[in-house]
């Protein structure tokens, strides 16, 4: 409350305010869902197709997330509130400039500062965030029987991301600051058509450089499974190159499958557990679901919906760039581009939540076309008890609350997917008839 009533200026004022007040929001949200996971009735709706002992299971571990979710949430937020308040950011840019001066650059030398200030702000969160990531891990996972990683390997993936982040990031930092710097009142244009080129050769790059990181990727072995999936790609004119499974055990029993690839040159990666937990006729249903997304533009529409968002982000940008208040507001006495950006993005909360509302709902509608899409394909049986089976088996939550899953899912609660596939089939027989 103290921290709340201490004022220091517009900006600071919507950063401060509108972070608590959409706190407030996603706190009151999780409570009613926590509150739904302390019941032990199962909901009549889904007593036919999930056992008794598999719906306490998911409550518990329902349960278990949230408390943890209560807890992490509030030391972030008050954590949030101490960085505003004593102008934390600011104290932390000074130091990177000395910093600077100390490895004999000038006090000038804006590009260098940003980089070790953003290489300090790495560190901090790599360091704080490490006992919640341990926590969630090797404690709530491992209770619930999801975790497979050592602590090593944990460790390991902690440094290969900082290594990562700095091969990658350090360039596109750089590049970032001078293409604004250059660009003059028109720079919105440029970096985000530099944003965009970024992103797409990340999508290039990713599943063929980084993934390997972490991950074993091999070719799915011949057999009936890349058989019957080779078959449903040429079914719908996917243009389906190579097929790969992922060593996804060696980190978490959950389980997940994803495409990419660009034109005619398309890519399907399976994760062992998906193929463990699943008969081939659900993993070739659910494939179908993916590739209705494909079929009917998913990917393309949210690209575009995304573009335009990353557009608006940047000329509002540059409305305020050269706003001194913007900066003095947090406690700089200079105003360096890497910040302003920073900044801007603390006060602009509000749009963003509303922005990620309209993105969960727009992509809440596609995941029941593209399940429309695979039960057109004949799949409805497959696909329904494959949803079922990766529901239960990756204990996901079976008894929502209707306000928390509108605003947080962007994949619709499993009985609302059921009731509309069952909607589909009957639509899919009466054609056919």
């Amino acid at each position: 409350i103290i921290f709340i009533a201490l004022r220091m200026g517009f900006y600071f004022d919507l950063a401060l305010y509108s972070s608590w007040f959409f706190y407030l929001w996603e706190t009151y949200l999780d409570y009613r869902q926590h509150v739904k996971l302390q019941e032990k009735k199962r909901p009549a709706e889904i007593v036919d197709i999930v056992p008794e002992d598999k719906f306490q299971a998911a409550q518990a571990y329902g349960r278990d997330k949230s408390t943890f979710a209560f807890i992490k949430g509030v030391i972030s937020q008050l954590e949030n509130t101490a960085f505003f308040r004593f102008t934390v950011y600011a104290s932390i840019w000074k130091v990177s400039a000395q910093a600077a001066t100390n490895f004999g650059y000038s006090a000038d030398s804006e590009i260098i500062i940003s980089l070790i200030f953003l290489t300090l702000l790495q560190l901090y969160s790599t360091v704080t965030s490490a006992p919640f990531s341990l926590y969630s891990t090797f404690v709530i996972e491992e209770k619930h029987g999801f975790n497979k990683q050592t602590l090593k390997l944990w460790i390991t993936d902690q440094i290969k991301t900082l290594a990562l982040s700095a091969l990658f990031g350090f360039p596109l930092v750089a590049l970032f600051i001078t293409i604004i710097q250059w660009g003059g009142e028109n720079f919105y244009i440029y970096v985000w058509v530099f944003f965009f080129a970024v992103q797409m050769l990340m999508v290039t790059i990713y599943p063929v450089f980084i993934q390997p990181c972490f991950n074993k990727v091999d070719p799915l072995e011949d057999g009936e499974l890349k058989s019957a999936i080779e078959k449903l790609a040429e079914s719908v004119d996917y243009p389906l190159k190579k097929l790969y499974q992922i060593d996804g055990s060696k980190r978490s029993g959950h389980s997940n499958a994803y495409m990419y690839g660009f034109c005619k040159n398309k890519r399907i990666v399976l994760f062992d557990t998906l193929i463990q937990q699943s008969s081939i006729e659900e993993v070739v249903a659910v494939l179908g679901h993916e590739l209705g997304h494909w079929a009917m533009s998913h990917t393309i529409q949210m690209l575009a919906f995304s573009q335009v968002h990353i557009l608006c982000l940047f000329y509002l940008f540059g409305k305020v760039i050269h706003d001194k208040s913007l900066y003095t507001d947090f406690g700089f006495d200079t105003m360096p581009t890497l910040v302003g950006f920073l900044l801007f993005n603390f006060i602009l909360t509000p749009v963003e939540n509303v922005m990620s509302f309209i993105s969960t709902l727009m992509v809440r509608r596609n995941e029941f076309q593209a399940d429309e899409f695979a039960v057109n394909l004949g799949h409805a049986q497959h696909l329904r008890s494959g949803l079922i089976k990766l529901q239960l088996e990756n204990l996901g939550n079976m008894n929502p609350d209707k306000l928390y899953s509108t605003y947080h899912y962007s994949h619709p609660p499993l009985v609302e997917r059921l009731d509309a596939i069952a909607t589909a089939k009957l639509a899919y027989e009466a054609k056919k008839k």
